[in-house]
């Protein structure tokens, strides 16, 4: 039996939510499919109770919800690009399932449901920070898929009582993020390539910044959110950031002396969906249940190079 059920257990996000709880010696079950997650992301976290399937498969996600009081739902099909290219299976794995999650959850009983949305959902406003109550304008598949969970997440709550948090990730990077498929994260791509003399690609001018936010500072929102007053967290949404941004060309150059690359950094065209700019305003999460960016961009990012560096 477990009090904490993470979906997509095997991912970047995932594994390391399921690594702070047991750590604080949590009972905890994973779920994945293993479509994008990686089975040694799972490394330390044997103790586990896992399931191995895909939440739209007829009744795994009841099984899954069994007995559980609280549910981080990170599993999902990351990437812009990704979507673009194929936006019906971006749904599926976004929507289809997010929403069969819901339904296992409330008839389960299951007290609190946190959800891994994104920055996405803001698209190109020019308005600056975001901030929760801007009017969303997705630019993509996958932005569109992230809010049409949210409206679930409130949904439900409105509907049911189930009490559900959304948290919008903003370029979240770190140890155990996948570098090697072309949907992955900019910094972990930029990273694992500089490492290996390998050149790098800015798509775009490289001006586009980014509210990069270390791994550290949304396992510890999550945590937070999880035990928040359900008076100031049930049925909202919540910026998970650092309320600071750098841009692209400027990341590079930090990476230069990081990783002592000297290489060229060639330019390719603008990516279709991708947002130009992204700032977040973490005000309410931290009136709300006092959430504190614990590590910012420049330290995030040796922790992250120097993990790299010893897995290559």
């Amino acid at each position: 039996m477990a009090d904490y059920l993470v979906t997509g257990v095997a991912g970047f996000i995932g594994s390391s939510i399921a690594r702070a709880l047991v750590t604080r010696g949590d009972r905890v079950r994973g779920v994945d499919n293993f479509s994008t997650g990686k089975r040694h992301n799972l490394a330390g976290l044997e103790g586990i109770e896992l399931i191995e399937g895909d939440l739209n498969d007829p009744g795994l996600a009841e099984r899954s919800c069994r007995d559980i009081k609280i549910i981080f739902h990170e599993a999902a099909l990351p990437s812009v690009p990704r979507s673009v290219e194929h936006p019906v299976v971006s749904n599926r794995a976004n929507v289809d399932a997010t929403v069969k999650l819901l339904d296992a959850a409330r008839r389960s009983a299951v007290r609190r449901v946190i959800y891994a949305g994104s920055s996405s959902a803001y698209g190109n406003s020019p308005s600056l920070p975001k901030k929760e109550d801007m009017l969303p304008a997705p630019l993509s598949p996958y932005a569109v898929s992230k809010l049409a969970g949210e409206h679930y997440m409130a949904a439900f709550y409105r509907v049911y009582g189930l009490e559900t948090v959304t948290l919008r990730y903003f370029n979240v990077f770190g140890p155990y993020q996948d570098p090697t498929s072309q949907y992955s994260g900019v910094l972990a791509i930029f990273i694992s390539k500089m490492l290996r003399n390998q050149n790098p690609m800015i798509y775009g001018d490289g001006e586009q910044s980014r509210d990069f936010t270390y791994i550290d500072n949304v396992v510890s929102g999550n945590l937070l959110a999880a035990s928040a007053d359900p008076s100031k967290v049930a049925g909202r949404v919540f910026n998970m950031a650092t309320g600071t941004s750098v841009t692209l060309n400027e990341t590079v150059q930090i990476l230069r002396d990081l990783t002592r690359y000297a290489g060229e950094v060639p330019h390719g065209p603008e990516r279709s969906g991708d947002v130009k700019h992204s700032l977040a305003d973490i005000t309410r999460a931290k009136s709300q249940f006092g959430y504190e960016p614990l590590v910012f961009f420049p330290e995030g990012l040796k922790k992250t190079v120097d993990w790299y560096r010893s897995t290559v």
